[in-house]
Parts: C-alpha cells; sequence; structure tokens
C-alpha cells in the first residue's frame, strides 16, 4: 500500500505515533508476540501486511474487555459482529478477547472483502464502515483511481482517517529509522502458538505443565473469564512456542498413562513414578521428580488433586525441580 510521504496526513500521524520515541518502542515490544502471531495469520489469508498492524490502531493491541453492546478485544468488535463471524461470547468465555480465535476471523474476513473489493484501501473502509456501505459507495462512484492515497469517497471523516493511521503505523515499521525508533525482535522459541486442550482442568495446572506462571498464561488468554479450562471452549490456548512443546509433552505423557491404565488390571509403575519405600518396611510413599514433570502429571499418577500434592509438600506455587522427593500419603498413612 502507499508509503510515508503519499499524504501529509499519513506523515503527521507517523510522527504523532512516535513523539516519544522510548514509549513507542516499549508498546511496540509489550505488542510484539501478538503482531507477530497476526503476521503469520495474515500470510496465511493472502492479506496485506499493512493489516497486520490494523490492532494496533484499534487497541494498541489491547485485549479491551466489552461492556454491554461496546467493542472488544485487540479487533474491537460488537457482539453481534462477533457472533456473525462465528465467534462464541457468554460469560465464561469472550471469543473476541481470544487472540487466535479473533485473528484467525477477521484474517479470513479482510480476505473475503478483498476478493469483493479489489483494493486494501477499501478493505480498511469495510472493516470500519461496514461491508454493504462500502459496497453502494463502489456500485454509485465505481472504484476509485490509486490517486490520491486516501480515497475521496464519502464516507464518514473517522472512516477517512481510520485509514490513514493504518498507513501511518505502517510507514514507521516500513521505515523506522526516519523516526528514530528502533524495532523490537522476538526470539523463535517467544513465537506465539495455540496448543490444543485435551483435558478439563484447571488454568493454574496448564501453567504448570508449560513451566509458565499461571498470571502470565491468563495474560495471554483473556478470554477465558474464570479459572478453569474445558475441551469445549474455548479449546485451545496461546503461549510461546517453547511452553508449547512442554504443554504437548506433559498432555501426551498423561494421555499414554491413561492407555496403559485402561489395557492392564494391575500396570506395574512406570520408573518415574517408581516408589521409593522399602519392600519390608511400609512407610508413606513418596515420589522423586524427573526432569520434565509437571506437578499436573504426578497429581494425576497418583489419583489426587494438585492442591493436596502442593499443600503436602508446601510448594506454595514454587516450581517442581528434578530429584526434588515429594510426600504422597499425609503423615502416619501406611500403603
Amino acid at each position: 500500500m502507499s508509503d510515508c510521504d503519499a499524504d501529509p496526513q499519513i506523515l503527521m500521524w507517523a510522527h504523532r505515533y512516535t513523539q516519544d520515541p522510548q514509549r513507542f518502542e516499549s508498546e511496540m515490544r509489550d505488542a510484539l508476540p501478538q503482531v507477530v502471531y497476526v503476521q503469520q495469520a495474515a500470510e496465511k489469508y493472502d492479506v496485506a501486511g499493512e493489516f497486520v498492524l490494523l490492532p494496533w490502531v484499534e487497541s494498541q493491541f489491547r485485549p479491551v474487555p466489552g461492556h454491554r453492546n461496546l467493542p472488544a478485544g485487540m479487533w474491537q468488535l460488537v457482539q453481534s459482529t462477533a457472533r456473525v463471524m462465528g465467534l462464541h461470547v457468554d460469560h465464561v468465555y469472550d471469543g473476541r478477547l481470544d487472540t487466535s480465535a479473533s485473528t484467525d476471523v477477521v484474517m479470513r474476513m479482510l480476505h473475503d472483502y478483498y476478493n469483493q473489493l479489489h483494493d486494501w484501501r477499501l478493505v480498511d473502509y469495510a472493516f470500519n464502515h461496514g461491508e454493504f456501505g462500502v459496497q453502494r459507495l463502489v456500485q454509485q462512484h465505481g472504484l476509485p483511481p490509486e490517486q490520491p492515497a486516501i480515497p475521496k469517497l464519502p464516507v464518514p471523516h473517522i472512516t477517512r482517517e481510520h485509514l490513514t493511521k493504518l498507513l501511518a503505523i505502517s510507514c514507521v515499521v516500513r521505515d523506522p529509522g526516519r523516526f528514530h525508533v528502533e524495532l523490537p525482535v522476538l526470539p523463535a522459541d517467544q513465537h506465539l502458538e495455540a496448543v490444543q486442550i485435551h483435558h478439563n482442568m484447571p488454568l493454574s495446572t496448564a501453567a504448570d505443565h508449560a513451566g509458565m506462571e499461571t498470571d502470565t498464561l491468563k495474560r495471554l488468554n483473556p478470554a477465558l473469564q474464570g479459572n478453569f479450562l474445558t475441551t469445549s471452549t474455548p479449546g485451545s490456548l496461546l503461549m510461546p512456542h517453547r511452553n508449547a512443546e512442554m504443554l504437548r509433552s506433559a498432555m501426551q505423557m498423561a494421555d499414554e498413562q491413561d492407555m496403559t491404565a485402561s489395557t492392564s488390571a494391575d500396570p506395574p509403575l512406570p520408573a518415574m513414578y517408581a516408589d521409593k519405600t522399602s519392600s519390608d518396611t511400609p512407610q508413606a510413599r513418596t515420589h522423586v521428580v524427573k526432569p520434565g514433570e509437571s506437578l499436573w502429571q504426578i497429581a494425576h499418577h497418583y489419583s489426587m488433586s494438585v492442591s493436596a500434592l502442593e499443600h503436602l509438600n508446601h510448594l506454595n506455587g514454587k516450581a517442581l525441580k528434578p530429584g526434588q522427593v515429594l510426600k504422597i500419603d499425609p503423615p502416619g498413612k501406611r500403603h
């Protein structure tokens, strides 16, 4: 799309965005995981790269909560639009705040708009002003010429300004040195990806599986209004790649253990769960933590809750360490 010098208003907004370089860099750094995730979705749906930055114009990539009929999420969608697009919204889950689900439906919608309008500038107008309103304008006035960069169709001022802002922030990203800012870089292992959830579980359990703090996981998944996950809604969690690999491994291990238990009346304990007590002296059971094990895996194997295991060992949210010995039975209990 058009560059920095295509319209004086584009350059004006570009300077406005970067008038405090340190603040701009900090805000961009905070948004970077979401920016990179949206970029990947844009490539998937063959959407113009400028639209990766559309949430910057809408919300600066913040998961704005929905109140009554006001827009919500980083894409600023109203409830009626969200439901038409197939996003679920209720008291425990708001799909508009789900980065993965909302980005997918928005990118699909932008792709469809372009197939109808054949002009990315009009796609932005349609996102802000409404698809059918822009289609009527094209029927009345025809497709706009390449110049001026901001088409002079009779749309509201806010719609014209919306496109100007999109081109302005794209201008900054295209040529950051011109505005005396540096763009951050996101390491590959911090790229966000969605992990399908195979078991109903507390959010804290999923965080423990993934090797991350519960608050961090919740911040990356603001669509969840509660602290319990189900396989139906939302069905997936967004997290950095390194944590996603840990969570998938933990769930796979739990699935394999369930399968073993279901095919054997009295299966032997795997080595990683071996009881370290003497065979001739009954003692309370203990468990030695192996590399990669999570609290949930251990509790699941011994048919106890994560909270009970934490309380028994005075963990208080502390991370497990390989070689750590955990009590499985309360004091005085024999097996």
